[in-house]
């Protein structure tokens, strides 16, 4: 990954924070430190705990990326915060879901051709071994970027997107499931491009 950044011309310092174990309740004590997202360009989210729903905790996340922290959500966060009552969580995103469909292939179909973050993207590109995330709602501030067809429905479900949250820019895909997905160069290009975008240095 850092070597795709280097291609784009974007440097790269990165912080991983790898808690939570395997259930699907956690805090973070990342996120308990109030100046957490200090000195950050974009943060992240591929978390993924359902079932913490404390309002407090899921705020000290939120509210940051609100005052201007940009972000990238990749395939976990969308289900992550699920249960919670709140949807300050899923504004973020700017998608809703809480299931998804059956691993495939499936073919992403580009909506938005002229985006920067889409312009050198095959339209047709297959993901070949990822699960297709139903989306409930798309939010006001969202912009679908691509889709993909559910082989279940035939119902169009958004997959790449980006959103307005607050002061931040917010990248988003529900892929990211499979170790093959994340060995795929199309793939990876099209999350750099994302993340450059999110960090304000794509316009």
């Amino acid at each position: 990954m850092q070597l795709a950044f280097e291609k784009h011309g974007v440097p790269v310092q990165w912080t991983v924070v790898n808690e939570g174990g395997n259930g699907t309740e956690a805090q973070i004590d990342f996120y308990k430190d109030s100046s957490w997202a200090k000195n950050f360009d974009v943060c992240i989210h591929n978390e993924c705990f359902a079932d913490t729903t404390d309002p407090a905790y899921i705020r000290s996340i939120t509210k940051p990326h609100q005052e201007g922290l940009n972000a990238v959500v990749i395939h976990c966060a969308m289900h992550t915060y699920r249960s919670a009552e709140i949807d300050d969580w899923r504004q973020l995103l700017g998608v809703t879901s809480r299931r998804h469909d059956h691993r495939s292939a499936y073919k992403l179909k580009v909506a938005e051709k002229q985006h920067p973050i889409m312009k050198s993207f095959p339209d047709g590109h297959t993901i070949a071994d990822d699960e297709l995330y139903i989306i409930e709602k798309v939010w006001p501030n969202t912009t679908v970027l691509a889709t993909s067809t559910s082989e279940r429905t035939g119902k169009d479900h958004p997959v790449v997107w980006t959103n307005r949250y607050g002061k931040a820019r917010v990248f988003g895909t529900t892929y990211g499931h499979s170790n093959s997905t994340f060995e795929d160069p199309v793939f990876l290009d099209l999350v750099v491009r994302g993340t450059v975008w999110a960090a304000g240095q794509e316009k």
